[in-house]
């Protein structure tokens, strides 16, 4: 699995994405106007996400956990 840094297609724009090993786009962010922001921001989900909660909401309760 790898982060990727990209340009927005047509634009000056950047953005990152989360892909698989076998290539497939796990996840994929917002655009952002400096590449230096989606590094940024990259960086802050790879540092922050083994730590996130896995939150379900797809039961009667919103707020529901595994």
């Amino acid at each position: 699995m790898e982060f990727q840094i990209r340009n927005a297609q047509g634009n000056q724009r950047y953005y990152w994405r989360i892909v698989a090993s076998n290539g497939q786009v796990l996840a994929t962010s917002e655009t952002y106007y400096n590449k230096s922001d989606a590094q940024t921001a990259a960086q802050s989900v790879k540092s922050n996400a083994a730590s996130a909660p896995i939150v379900d909401h797809t039961g009667t309760s919103s707020y529901g956990r595994w």
